[in-house]
């Protein structure tokens, strides 16, 4: 390395002979007195020795000579300044080389030693050379260590000693010595100097290794050109890349000092190529168990198929993340969404299977499932058996005849997680997935454990956020992600993005955001805890329709909603993936806690609903379902007439076995009909009776019967028609009338006023 020939830069000094006007008698500074016409400094033509040089007589205690050009500083660069002098007359000096370090603006570096080794003359006639090296690092033979902050120097001599000596000085020189530093200084390993060729063509596997062997603690350069790896290559050096490699999908490229994404983008200069070949070796090597994509927004055209990239595994249980960073679709027909229609057969005794399908091979994995009859929401794929004429189901379906024609519809992911049979441990963190309404987000394993997805952002996907198509969500985590749809300036009715399923247990969904979904989320599974989570499906088009923010298809899921906001939109209950969906037996509609959530509807109709259970098949109940502690606000339109609803369309409820019902202290700010159970309210008559007939059914929940009443008091005297004081207690007997009534039976008429709690349940 030599600065000089490489970038022209200009280190030497003008020679004495053409002008003492540059050489400073101080510093080197501007206005400062230079030798020029100086009775102490005289030019020889013909020196001996030198030639042409400069001859002083020495008048001050240390008398300096300096050049006033800035001499540029570089940092990893070292500069040799060489001076000869000799003695002439009188008493001896002492001589050395001095300099001036000039910082950014023309200002002093102080603190920095700018002198070098002194030599004292002690004959004369007699030539001696002093040299300093300068630079800014700590080198050995390096004089003055001037760091980062000097940019510039004016160098000479410094005479020193007695004065009254007359000496002879030949021109300064100053010259680049870094090549002396170079193995240390650089300090790194060129693979070309191990044979490999950047022609994109010769195999440079084995120049690789080599370099990398000899490396031992220093950085391999990878130099411009293009550098064929016709195989699997494990760099156990930090690599630096001037050029890039090639190499075939199936082989392995593996950083294991700088392994993170952009080494891989600059050493594979494509973005999808570079993020397929990280994630490969994320999953090949225990070394890093963590893939940062380091905040780089990375543009891929084509879904990423995960297995497909890694190659060489099906299953995968180790921990593995890849954390912060965007991943863009960008546009390209890969994104086409997929689909074909196909006759079946379904039978209920093999719940999670079609057979009889004609050319199934054309069916993609991955593929949603609907159908004119008995299909239920997010039913996929899980796996073809061409030859069988089969395809394997995520889910059963509650209705379907023996036969009918079916659509399977194949969306595109940004990641495709679901060639893997089964996939453990796996995190997805601080990534903006943005579909940019071309793509999807992310689809996982067929099976697996403790999928986490934490603080990511799933911005505008086509058509779904997050897909299960198996048990690869079992345990699930998802943390303080945003969900934002594609379709916010549809109205509700116009939506069909989902922004994510679950069919699996033990899932945690938590302190996420969700705007404007068909559904946000779908649960088919049981055992989840849904918390602190915000969703809302407001219609920006003014409609009053809603639809459902979060789903759960298995009648009795396990399942706590507690802390949201439930915003514009209701929780939809149903068990419409039970292939025998007429309960002959089992919990039925059960194990449900909803509790202090904040429920709101603004500018709705007056029909729409927080609450909905549709039953797919008879003889389904309540049982043990607690709705407590909740807010439910209503505002900008008509108050609404009802929080629940039981969509009776195909199934109604057996209001005669609801058991363990608890829907108390909850808020209603502009419901007109209040859901409680127990609920207690007055009944009153003005005129005598021995029969009172008292409706509880705008307070009963879901449309259940007047059951029990647990508690009766007198508010005030109860009066016969003479009014006289009767003093007997009533029985009841319920249901009555339309089985939201309940009778008093007095033992004569009476009038007067009561309180009563009325019971829709058994509590045994």
């Amino acid at each position: 390395m030599n600065k000089a020939i490489t970038d022209g830069i200009a280190l030497m000094p003008p020679a004495f002979q053409f002008g003492l006007d540059v050489w400073s008698r101080e510093d080197g500074l501007p206005g400062q007195d230079t030798y020029d016409s100086a009775a102490d400094a005289t030019l020889i033509a013909a020196d001996a020795d030198f030639g042409g040089c400069l001859e002083i007589f020495k008048t001050q205690n240390t008398q300096k000579l300096r050049y006033t050009g800035e001499t540029p500083m570089l940092a990893g660069c070292y500069w040799q300044v060489r001076a000869r002098v000799k003695a002439v007359s009188g008493p001896f000096p002492t001589v050395r080389i001095g300099a001036w370090a000039g910082v950014a603006g023309g200002g002093h570096a102080s603190g920095l030693v700018e002198t070098g080794p002194s030599v004292t003359l002690d004959t004369y006639g007699k030539v001696v050379e002093v040299t300093a090296i300068v630079g800014s690092g700590g080198r050995n033979g390096v004089d003055m260590i001037w760091g980062q902050d000097p940019i510039f120097g004016h160098f000479g001599i410094d005479l020193t000693g007695p004065k009254d000596g007359v000496v002879r000085i030949d021109d300064l020189i100053i010259e680049d010595v870094s090549s002396i530093y170079q193995r240390t200084l650089i300090d790194v390993v060129d693979v070309t100097d191990y044979g490999a060729v950047g022609d994109g063509t010769t195999d440079c596997r084995a120049a690789f290794e080599a370099a990398d062997a000899a490396a031992n603690g220093r950085t391999v350069l990878i130099p411009e050109g293009v550098f064929r790896l016709n195989g699997s290559v494990t760099m156990n050096s930090e690599v630096r890349f001037q050029g890039t490699v090639t190499q075939d999908a199936g082989h392995l490229f593996q950083l294991l000092q700088n392994f993170d994404y952009p080494s891989y983008f600059t050493a594979f200069g494509n973005e999808q190529t570079a993020l397929e070949k990280a994630v490969q070796a994320l999953f090949n090597f225990s070394d890093h168990e963590s893939l940062d994509l380091k905040g780089r927004e990375i543009d891929i055209n084509r879904p990423l198929d995960v297995q497909a990239a890694v190659g060489n595994k099906t299953s995968f249980s180790t921990r593995r993340v890849i954390r912060n960073g965007r991943i863009s679709a960008v546009s390209s027909s890969a994104w086409d969404t997929g689909s074909v229609n196909k006759q079946a057969d379904y039978d209920a005794d093999s719940p999670y299977v079609l057979t009889g399908i004609s050319n199934a091979g054309q069916i993609e994995a991955g593929s949603l499932v609907t159908g004119p009859q008995g299909v239920g929401r997010e039913v996929y794929v899980t796996s073809v058996n061409a030859g069988a004429g089969t395809v394997s189901l995520s889910l059963p379906l509650w209705g379907a005849p023996n036969r009918q024609s079916y659509t399977f519809t194949r969306f595109r992911y940004l990641l495709d997680f679901s060639g893997f049979n089964n996939l453990a441990r796996f995190t997805l963190e601080n990534i903006d997935f943005a579909c940019n309404a071309r793509a999807s987000g992310v689809m996982l394993a067929r099976d697996g454990l403790i999928f986490h997805v934490k603080d990511c952002y799933f911005t505008t996907p086509k058509d779904r956020g997050l897909t299960s198509i198996g048990e690869g969500c079992a345990g699930m985590l998802l943390d303080r992600n945003q969900w934002l749809s594609s379709e916010q300036g549809l109205s509700v009715s116009q939506r069909s993005s989902i922004g994510w399923n679950a069919n699996s247990n033990d899932i945690k969904v938590r302190n996420n955001r969700a705007l404007r979904f068909r559904h946000w989320g779908l649960h088919s599974g049981s055992g989840a805890i849904i918390s602190g989570n915000h969703f809302f499906q407001d219609d920006p088009t003014g409609g009053g329709t809603r639809s459902a923010g979060l789903v759960l298809t298995n009648n009795s899921p396990k399942v706590i909603i507690v802390g949201n906001y439930v915003d514009q939109c209701f929780i939809d209950w149903t068990n419409e993936h039970d292939a025998t969906p007429s309960i002959t037996g089992g919990f039925s509609f059960s194990s449900f806690t909803c509790t202090a959530n904040q429920f709101t509807n603004i500018g709705s109709s007056a029909s729409a609903v927080f609450f909905q259970i549709k039953p797919h098949g008879t003889g389904h109940f309540l049982n043990n379902v607690t709705i407590s502690h909740n807010v439910f606000k209503v505002t900008g339109g008509p108050a609404m007439t009802r929080v629940d609803l039981v969509d009776n369309s195909i199934a109604d409820l057996d209001p005669n076995r609801a058991r363990n019902i608890a829907v108390q202290g909850n808020s209603y700010l502009n419901v007109v009909n209040p859901m409680m159970n127990p609920v207690t309210f007055e009944a009153s008559r003005t005129s005598a009776a021995s029969t009172w007939s008292i409706s509880a059914a705008k307070f009963l929940p879901f449309g259940q019967r007047s059951r029990y009443v647990t508690a009766l008091l007198p508010q005030g005297e109860i009066r016969s028609s003479s009014n006289a004081g009767v003093y007997t207690m009533p029985h009841f007997v319920a249901p009555t009338g339309n089985g939201q009534s309940v009778d008093l039976k007095w033992s004569t008429a009476v009038k007067g006023k009561v309180r009563l709690t009325v019971r829709c349940d058994d509590t045994i």
